[in-house]
């Protein structure tokens, strides 16, 4: 006969391993569940082995092991090629023209703090200066260059002109812009971004819904998306990711089914989508009561009718993470033509290569050669403490990367 002590522990043991199975990924945890499929292949395993070592020791559906199996070999081929001595550049911009419910980054409202931009932008090329000569003194190579945010086309094209222009020589295999609001983008901006080689955007509609993207807080509307691709089009630029979201507040299936459709007709070459997540730091989080959240089934159909439909229209899932918070245990998955796939975003989840990361919130990674480990190396939050001790940030990092390289 249990005691009450027994019958406590085995109640604890049944609810953790209930809070910790999902009915996706099982018992496997982690925001980087392809990395074990990649490194099963690079073992020589066969996919059939990659499943049932998935199912064996994770309880893994044998559709999600799929799913990490193809992202690890598309990724492969970009895995293959990274320059041993290959760093990505990741620049920060913390400015938005207004925040969204669900977002946790460290960003400011661009008109609630414009005054603060030119002094942040002053700190910034101080830091990137120190950053770029860091890898020349090592004798690295810049292989990416990504400007993320936040949105970074909320700057003028004359504080757009003024950032890009000491990358412009850089010659590097993949440059991406965040352009995620379609209201900051004028022909002017994107020309500025073609002169300075810029050779990806991200266009991000998140829904194709005029009604949520007002609740949501997001201050364009769908027509404004589309405008936006045909004017990124008209300025050159053939290499565009949108980013969509299933299972915002108050979304039906319906909804996001014309989301990805109207998406699709405006041909992006990348299409990113993500589950929703609601993130502790959230205006989201704090106000839950107020909002009708979709159900966790009905965003698992979401995400598998995003994922079958993509696939016919001939795109590759090519890079994958969880988060925790995310509705219906799913995964944000980035979808890519062949002969588009971003490499940055296959870096940086691969985890091959160090990751210089200059501005307000942005975070340098580092791989210690002697040690196996991943170093990390956080700049402050807000904008203004980055612009008032700018100096401690580049004091930060080391002097030499000797030991630091994939």
């Amino acid at each position: 006969m249990e005691t009450r002590t027994q019958k406590t522990i085995n109640s604890f043991g049944e609810f953790m391993r209930k809070r910790e199975y999902n009915e996706n990924w099982g018992y496997l945890v982690g925001i980087r569940p392809v990395k074990k499929a990649s490194r099963l292949l690079s073992e020589g395993k066969t996919d059939d082995e990659i499943i049932a070592n998935y199912f064996d020791d994770h309880e893994t559906p044998a559709e999600a092991a799929q799913l990490a199996l193809s992202v690890a070999k598309a990724e492969k081929p970009i895995i293959d090629e990274a320059n041993p001595r290959g760093v990505s550049l990741y620049i920060h911009i913390p400015f938005c023209p207004s925040r969204c419910l669900y977002c946790s980054f460290s960003s400011r409202q661009s008109e609630c703090a414009p005054h603060l931009i030119p002094d942040y932008l002053h700190a910034l090329h101080k830091e990137l200066a120190a950053a770029l000569e860091l890898v020349k003194h090592n004798e690295n190579v810049i292989e990416t260059i990504y400007i993320g945010g936040g949105t970074p086309t909320v700057l003028s094209a004359t504080q757009l002109d003024k950032l890009l222009t000491p990358l412009s020589n850089i010659k590097v295999k993949e440059f991406t812009v965040e352009a995620g609001r379609p209201d900051t983008l004028t022909r002017e901006k994107l020309a500025m971004l073609k002169r300075h080689n810029v050779s990806r955007i991200s266009i991000n509609p998140q829904t194709m819904n005029d009604e949520i993207l007002s609740a949501i807080g997001r201050n364009h509307t769908a027509a404004q998306t589309r405008s936006a691709v045909t004017l990124a089009r008209e300025c050159g630029f053939n290499n565009i990711n949108m980013d969509i979201i299933a299972g915002l507040p108050n979304e039906t299936f319906d909804m996001f089914r014309t989301t990805v459709e109207q998406v699709l007709a405006l041909e992006p070459e990348n299409i990113t989508v993500h589950a929703m997540c609601v993130k502790r730091p959230s205006e989201l989080k704090e106000q839950l009561e107020n909002h009708k959240m979709t159900d966790g089934k009905i965003v698992q159909q979401m995400i598998k009718f995003a994922r079958e439909t993509l696939t016919e229209h001939g795109f590759l899932p090519y890079y994958l993470y969880r988060q925790k918070y995310i509705l219906g245990d799913c995964e944000n998955v980035g979808y890519s033509k062949p002969e588009f796939l971003g490499i940055y975003n296959i870096h940086m989840m691969s985890e091959i290569q160090p990751i210089i990361a200059v501005g307000a919130g942005s975070v340098t990674k580092i791989f210690n050669r002697e040690t196996g480990k991943i170093e990390r190396i956080f700049n402050v939050k807000e904008a203004i403490d980055y612009i008032n001790r700018v100096d401690e940030m580049i004091d930060r990092k080391p002097t030499k990367l000797e030991n630091f390289t994939c």
